[in-house]
């Protein structure tokens, strides 16, 4: 069996060496823009018009993408500062043992999404048909076809390597594509907005089918999903020898480039449902703009390195756990696993599985960024195999935050628990302990 088969180090719970970090700002930048544009994104875009109204919507877009969008950036800068995955950071916060619970939840939430991913790039794909050469594509030979499709493009991307993929293709190539097709949707539905009036447009009022803290909820739901995997991109930052240039480039090209992605594309979704006719999909609005279908065609593209970003953290994080085989054998093995989910499972009636699976993932990293997130050392943490004050601060956190949805939800969910998992697990952090001088981190010695 070839070497890069099998793997006796495992490197999600070894920090990454200099020699292998090449990411700078415009890596970083390019990486999450391009993650974080997407059509679910849209989607949740368009929802928000008709529940708070034109105003709330555009504040809880701008304010809950920041503020998400920040929460990133601050977990790619540890992600960079200590060259540790996603699931090295769960380790040396909760101990080894007890960090598999975490890690293992991770991968099943990353495993729903990239079949969730396939199960809306299959659908936009049968509009596409349906609209360009009027092919009927949503027949059950139909949809195994376009599924089929998608999952054997995200086979070869996945049995390339990452690095090349983010700098030579996203960076590039598929960054300006987006771009263009964003700007070119933007201006057409801007034009149509103008033509019906502005002023009534910014005046629609909501029908209280939600509050101001339940859409930033929904706003930064989206961010917050990308937690457990921005250390798995961000290790990859590059360093100069004080080690701060590198780790800025790591935050500030988080930050901007996702929060730019993140406003522009909930602010697509609110402008396509204020012209569109009522009872008309997203999709087939945006079919029916002029120059709609290359746009659209581009934009669904551009959701492969969704699927793709999802599949790569998962495969990290099973990594972690069965170092025996590499990140990219996994890597494959999950990319097969999602397409032959995507085939029999219906996907529609498991999204809300999969943001009650992804609400935990708010007061895990309150506690990560509580403990790790505040100058206290990574290489001096870990050493327990279970960090039970972390741990019962992630547990309670996991209940306040359902708590809060079912009985107070006019205050919403996610910032509260994220605030109170944060100062407990920062109150509650352990006292630094020094390491000889050189000497490899206790938690990469220990290695899970």
């Amino acid at each position: 069996m070839a070497h890069d088969e099998l793997s006796s180090a495992n490197e999600a719970l070894t920090p990454l060496p200099a020699s292998q970090r090449v990411f700078g700002w415009h890596d970083h930048a390019s990486l999450w823009f391009s993650l974080g544009v997407g059509l679910l994104v849209m989607q949740i875009g368009a929802y928000l018009v008709p529940a708070v109204g034109t105003r709330d919507a555009a504040i809880a877009i701008v304010l809950g993408s920041l503020l998400g969008a920040g929460l990133l950036a601050w977990t790619a800068r540890l992600g960079c500062e200590s060259g540790l995955a996603s699931a090295g950071l769960m380790h040396a916060t909760y101990g080894s043992a007890f960090a598999r619970l975490p890690v293992l939840l991770n991968i099943v939430q990353l495993v729903g999404w990239t079949t969730f991913e396939l199960v809306i790039m299959r659908e936009g794909t049968q509009a596409i048909g349906q609209q360009a050469f009027g092919m009927t594509l949503g027949g059950p030979l139909g949809g195994a076809l376009t599924t089929l499709l998608w999952g054997a493009v995200l086979l070869a991307l996945l049995a390339g390597s990452m690095v090349k993929l983010v700098r030579r293709f996203v960076s590039r190539f598929g960054l300006p594509l987006v771009v263009l097709s964003l700007l070119w949707l933007t201006w057409q539905f801007a034009t149509r907005l103008q033509a019906k009036g502005l002023d009534a447009f910014w005046a629609r009022p909501g029908d209280g089918g939600t509050g101001m803290f339940g859409a930033l909820d929904l706003v930064i739901a989206m961010p917050v999903s990308w937690l457990p995997l921005v250390a798995d991109y961000a290790r990859h930052g590059k360093r100069n020898a004080s080690g701060q240039r590198g780790l800025g480039s790591a935050f500030s090209g988080t930050w901007i480039g996702y929060a730019l992605a993140n406003v522009w594309c909930y602010a697509l979704g609110v402008m396509v449902v204020s012209v569109a006719e009522p009872g008309t999909g997203l999709v087939t609005a945006l079919l029916l703009a002029q120059g709609g279908l290359v746009a659209l065609g581009l934009i669904l593209i551009d959701e492969l390195d969704n699927a793709y970003g999802d599949v790569y953290s998962g495969s990290v994080s099973t990594h972690s756990l069965l170092p025996r085989w590499s990140v990219r054998r996994w890597g494959l093995l999950l990319a097969a696993l999602c397409t032959a989910l995507a085939l029999v499972l219906p996907m529609h009636a498991l999204e809300p599985f999969l943001l009650m699976l992804s609400s935990v993932f708010v007061p895990l990293y309150g506690v990560i960024l509580g403990r790790l997130g505040t100058g206290q050392a990574v290489s001096s943490v870990g050493t327990r195999r279970v960090d039970l004050g972390a741990a019962l601060i992630w547990i309670a956190g996991i209940a306040a935050y359902h708590a809060l949805a079912k009985w107070a939800p006019q205050f919403g969910s996610a910032l509260p628990t994220l605030a109170a998992t944060f100062l407990l697990a920062w109150a509650s952090r352990p006292k630094a302990t020094p390491t000889a001088a050189g000497g490899a981190s206790a938690l990469a010695q220990n290695r899970g």
